[in-house]
């Protein structure tokens, strides 16, 4: 976990997210795994959380996908303070870039009726500018 977090350790653990053994992979994912929010949160440590994103099995990405969206007792979800937050904001545009149709679908079903809000975030208006607004455009195109 401390390598996660350091600023010279973060490539390391990197560096076996991308070139490592699968066994060696899905340890790191398990570390990052139940962490995602602080992970995203975190200057050094939301780069390997993009990296487990890019890197994992489809079952890890789910498993990540699922920790993302999931409704907290207070009614709250990750993904919503990801979105207006300077690192996790990367998390989320690597989610959209790789989730599967279905996921992507239900991301944006999630972000969009937070659109008013991500716009007075100036990293809410980075999802918005940079990956959001061609999803948007086309699910729309969609139904």
């Amino acid at each position: 976990m401390s390598l996660i977090q350091d600023q010279y350790g973060n490539y390391v653990i990197q560096h076996i997210l991308e070139k490592g053994k699968p066994n060696d992979r899905a340890f790191v994912i398990g570390k990052v795994k139940g962490n995602i929010l602080s992970m995203s949160k975190h200057k050094f440590a939301s780069n390997v959380v993009e990296k487990c994103v890019s890197f994992g099995s489809s079952a890890d990405r789910q498993e990540i996908f699922d920790e993302v969206i999931t409704t907290k007792a207070d009614g709250t979800t990750p993904l919503y303070t990801m979105m207006k937050d300077q690192f996790a904001n990367y998390v989320v545009q690597k989610l959209l870039d790789l989730a599967s149709e279905p996921q992507r679908i239900l991301l944006v079903t999630k972000i969009k009726p937070q659109l008013p809000s991500l716009k007075k975030y100036t990293y809410g208006k980075h999802l918005i500018n940079s990956k959001f607004s061609f999803v948007l455009h086309l699910l729309q195109s969609l139904f």
